[in-house]
């Protein structure tokens, strides 16, 4: 088969509503050749991927034309929406002028010059450790790589090459390259591949459903801060270079913090001169109601890891905002410092980024999601809670989660999980992509964290949405007898 016969037959054209599409074939070819993250391909090979064809708004079209609600805005990236024909223009313009060169050889380019002095003038003010630097990068994961070199990097500067260790979080992710899997700590990602690699640790993770039993949750965040101390302690404040972690817990399972943990954390970070990292790949851009997610949870980073929100997903670009501490040493005393991707700096994912913050800074999209959206959402979501599945249901701005429970009890510490061989996450998802919204499944709980852009009356559409799907696994349950 010839590139044009197999283009014609599964009709790969500029998605419009009236087009066709021959499913299966795409699900053959799929199966033949794409290599999907994190799935089994096994298991999808049986049921065929699902095929998106087209996106407005908050929603995606599949092949078979069904309309569906983007409860994950793509992969917590699409803060602005779908659709916006200024982002596609603007990269379509830089294409034709300089589609790409690259930023090594003393070189620059337009788009990259105005991106970075744009993100200095959103970034958090931080006090006497102003953001006024930038590098950049393809991905989140190549952000947090950048992280590990560049703080491995300040210690020897400073004459204490010894300081290597970077502290994390278990159930953190900071991205799967071999770098950003050991920062995180996810079991199932440490299991393969021999990760973590040499030199990174991790301490628990501020879940107060899962471990505050019996505390407040102040007294929570407190205890929970206490075990970063505990760690460096163990380890040597000599050994450790720093401490990162995102400051909501993304997908992790959309994990809040209580409001007394991340102060403590920059207490100790300070107390123990460690350098402090906010990975703001899910949270910066307004995902939380503030342009990064560090001003909401009252810290002062010295390095912000970001991408996705930064052009709403519709090219790849990531990034590392460097606070003054870092970059004075680095630009004074550094020298060369041996780093570096082809893409960084990217001039037309650069236009990308200028047009869609554009967006997000004109429309007040930040300020939507912290006065108007975020709290229509956390009173919806609060309403789920009351479902005889829900055995608690939290909002963070614009991301949201609930656990699903088989008996529900008086505190989020009383309620019954389901036995792990149920997977009543998986079961519940299914629901949901069959019955037209996208909510993901971490674990026994469920997650959205939807465009920026949503209106208050898709809200309302969603959760309802959800509230029939949670309804339809209740019957499942029932059916099955898993109910306590």
């Amino acid at each position: 088969m010839t590139t044009n016969t197999l283009v014609a037959s599964v009709r790969v054209t500029t998605p419009e509503a009236n087009d066709t599409y021959d499913t299966q074939e795409l699900q053959r070819l799929d199966s033949a050749h794409f290599l999907h993250p994190f799935t089994d391909h096994a298991a999808l090979r049986e049921r065929g991927a699902r095929v998106i064809v087209r996106a407005d708004e908050v929603y995606l079209w599949d092949s078979e034309g069904k309309k569906i609600i983007d409860g994950m805005a793509g992969l917590w990236c699409v803060n602005a929406g779908y659709g916006r024909a200024s982002i596609a223009d603007a990269v379509h313009a830089q294409m034709l002028q300089l589609p790409f060169y690259n930023s090594f050889f003393n070189t620059t380019n337009v788009p990259a010059v105005k991106l970075a002095a744009l993100l200095a003038r959103i970034a958090p003010r931080n006090g006497s450790n102003p953001f006024q630097h930038v590098f950049f990068t393809g991905s989140g994961s190549e952000a947090n790589d950048t992280i590990v070199r560049m703080v491995r990097r300040y210690w020897q500067l400073a004459g204490k090459p010894d300081r290597d260790i970077l502290i994390s979080r278990r159930n953190a992710y900071h991205g799967s390259t071999l770098a950003g899997a050991s920062l995180g700590g996810m079991a199932g990602m440490h299991a393969q591949g021999g990760l973590p690699i040499p030199g990174i640790v991790h301490i628990g993770q501020p879940n107060y459903a899962e471990h505050g039993c019996g505390m407040s949750e102040a007294e929570f965040g407190l205890r929970a801060a206490a075990w970063l101390e505990e760690k460096i302690l163990e380890v040597g404040p000599e050994r450790v270079a720093a401490f990162i972690g995102e400051p909501v817990q993304g997908a992790g399972g959309v994990i809040i913090p209580p409001s007394t943990y991340w102060p403590e954390i920059q207490r100790i970070c300070s107390k123990y001169d460690i350098l402090l990292v906010s990975d703001e790949v899910i949270c910066g851009f307004g995902r939380l109601g503030t342009w990064f997610g560090c001003e909401l949870m009252g810290f002062q980073p010295d390095l912000i890891a970001f991408a996705k929100g930064v052009t709403s997903g519709y090219v790849p670009l990531g990034g590392v905002l460097v606070g003054g501490r870092v970059a004075h040493l680095l630009i004074e005393k550094g020298g060369d410092f041996n780093h570096g991707f082809t893409y960084s700096g990217h001039p037309s994912a650069c236009a990308a980024a200028l047009e869609n913050l554009r967006i997000i800074e004109t429309e007040g999209l930040v300020e939507r999601v912290a006065l108007e959206t975020g709290p229509h959402l956390k009173s919806r979501f609060a309403s789920l809670a009351m479902h005889p599945l829900v055995g608690h249901g939290e909002t963070c701005g614009m991301t949201a989660g609930l656990n699903l429970v088989r008996r529900k009890g008086a505190t989020v510490h009383d309620c019954e999980p389901f036995p792990a061989e149920h997977a009543i996450g998986m079961l519940c998802r299914k629901h949901m992509f069959d019955n037209g919204v996208i909510m993901r499944a971490v674990g026994d709980r469920m997650i959205v964290a939807p465009p920026l852009s949503i209106t208050k009356a898709q809200i309302d559409e969603m959760v309802e949405r959800i509230g029939y799907c949670l309804d339809l696994t209740l019957e499942d349950v029932v059916a099955r007898g898993w109910m306590g």
